[in-house]
């Protein structure tokens, strides 16, 4: 089948080469990100292959029917870019990658966890240019503290089974309760409320819908403790960024470590290291010594990408072949 690939960069481009070769697909690599703009590139190609700041609204969705498209492959977990409606309207399958690996990204929330708390980027720059002071490099055991955990899908679970190891009382707040880490681990499923109110660590692992658009906005930030770490790694509407930065400047939130961002689209993943950077509230978090953040990295591992690869060249294969599409978005 003939693939259009949108919004490739190198670092996955082998890892769907080698996984390929037992597919046999003709894939076409495209740098620009999948949008109304970009859309007619898919001409000729039966499917098309999506990242996650791809942009599949309805008038993208149309050129794409136009242009004899059939299916489009998530090549992520998240489908919130994609109107599924409009998808469905216009006969094209939706599918997607629901996990690749719940350990890359839970680990790469306790790497951030790690380098807020021990200020790790701070001492790195100020040992390389000879200063070995110890001033301002001062942290807390992280063994005793109480770790929030929203959303115990399998990354969130996984990311609680990390901080159990370290001797943290996890709390966690989920629609449906996951029995496993309550017995296993001895989490406790209480409301968010209450998961606001008691945590030193809050860590985010919901998916975005409309009901948790902004789930952390001004009423959810001032009950928090003061001087809370908020690390996100879900999606970044998760979080509204406006209200975290007020809070981040009056000192209630102690830290925040972010590996997304709301308005992300057109940022993450490119290299604007010789232009402006024109998104001001980003650009603020920046300037905050207490915040750090990341350009949407904590998929990236060898075992993620791998998984990545097979799921999605496997979901183009079975569309080809006509067989049970397992991993379709329903909407």
């Amino acid at each position: 089948m003939k693939v259009a690939f949108f919004d490739t960069h190198p670092f996955e481009r082998d890892y769907f080469e080698v996984q390929n070769a037992s597919h046999g697909h003709q894939i076409e690599y495209f740098e620009p990100r999948l949008t109304p703009a970009t859309a007619s590139l898919a001409v000729g190609h039966t499917a098309v292959c999506s990242f996650a700041n791809d942009h599949l609204d309805r008038d993208a969705l149309m050129r794409l029917k136009d242009a004899g498209v059939k299916l489009v492959a998530l090549r992520s977990a998240g489908f919130n870019h994609v109107d599924v409606g409009a998808a469905r309207e216009f006969g094209i399958h939706v599918v997607r990658v629901p996990a690749y690996s719940p350990y890359a990204v839970a680990e790469h929330a306790v790497a951030l966890i790690m380098e807020l708390n021990r200020k790790l980027h701070r001492a790195y720059y100020r040992v390389r240019e000879g200063n070995f002071s110890l001033g301002g490099l001062v942290g807390f055991d992280l063994h005793g503290k109480t770790v929030g955990v929203v959303g115990t899908g399998r990354i969130g679970s996984a990311f609680a089974s990390i901080m159990t190891g370290f001797g943290c009382h996890v709390v966690a707040y989920d629609p449906i309760t996951n029995s496993d880490l309550e017995k296993r681990l001895g989490v406790k499923y209480v409301s968010l409320l209450e998961l606001y109110s008691v945590s030193d660590i809050i860590s985010l692992h919901a998916p975005l819908n409309p009901n948790s658009h902004h789930l952390i906005d001004d009423a959810a930030l001032a009950r928090m403790k003061k001087g809370v770490m908020l690390i996100n790694t879900g999606r970044g509407a998760l979080v509204d960024t406006h209200a975290l930065i007020a809070a981040l400047k009056s000192g209630h939130i102690g830290f925040a470590g972010l590996d997304v961002y709301e308005e992300e689209e057109g940022i993450f993943f490119q290299d604007l290291s010789d232009k402006v950077l024109q998104d001001d509230q980003l650009a603020r978090l920046l300037t905050f010594p207490n915040v750090f953040v990341t350009a949407h990295q904590g998929f990236l591992t060898r075992e993620a990408l791998t998984n990545i690869a097979e799921t999605t060249l496997q979901n183009i294969t079975d569309f080809e072949q006509a067989k049970p599409l397992i991993n379709e978005v329903k909407g």
